[in-house]
């Protein structure tokens, strides 16, 4: 069996909301108790054709997610968590800017 490894984006698009409800519903997100907040994090505002995946929202990450043109990247581990500071600056600073350009 041969797997399909073109990395042409498809002529498809999901909007972020669509794409944040069918992880949530596919997960089963709700029935999990969790110290972090789920769901969509910072939001592109354009229709998604490529998503880059990763474990953690590292810079080497959206680094690589921009070279590959990607519009989303889904993550296990994210930016935010419960009880953090809410300030964005520094190294999240700097991560948050490149997501949004």
């Amino acid at each position: 069996m041969s797997q399909n490894t073109t990395t042409e984006p498809s002529t498809n698009s999901i909007s972020a909301e669509s794409l944040t409800q069918f992880c949530d519903e596919y997960l089963s997100a709700s029935a999990f108790k969790d110290y972090a907040p789920n769901g969509l994090q910072v939001d592109g505002g354009r229709p998604i054709q490529r998503i880059v995946t990763g474990v953690t929202a590292c810079e080497a990450l959206i680094d690589a997610a921009i070279a590959d043109n990607a519009d989303a990247i889904v993550v296990h581990h994210g930016y935010f968590w419960k009880g953090e500071p809410a300030p964005i600056t520094g190294l999240k600073g700097r991560r948050i800017r490149k997501l949004m350009q």
